[in-house]
């Protein structure tokens, strides 16, 4: 099972020049906090940061699942964050990026 073995934890170049420090921090905080040892995570993990009245909600998601799960916080919604974000796990490197980063592969 994926992210049970971190080795290191990193965010990309596209995921640090847009995103401040303590919204990635976030993705790492909900995924030890509220996914770990709650669901079977694979390598991959999806999230979408959405607009919820002006405050920044993150979706998690995963192709095998059929549940999504949404995480609202107090930070302001800036419609400049990306929208889709991945957390992947490589051998314990997991790495914040852009699906543009991903994609590119």
């Amino acid at each position: 099972m994926a992210f049970t073995n971190t080795k290191g934890r990193y965010a990309s170049f596209g995921i640090v020049t847009s995103l401040p420090d303590d919204i990635i921090d976030t993705f790492w905080y909900i995924i030890d906090n509220y996914l770990k040892g709650v669901f079977e995570l694979d390598h991959l993990l999806q999230f979408e940061l959405l607009n919820n009245k002006g405050k920044l909600t993150f979706r998690f998601s995963e192709e095998h699942l059929d549940t999504q799960v949404s995480f609202d916080f107090t930070y302001p919604f800036d419609p400049f964050y990306p929208r889709q974000i991945f957390v992947t796990d490589n051998k314990g490197r997991e790495t914040i990026m852009l699906s543009d980063e991903y994609f590119m592969m």
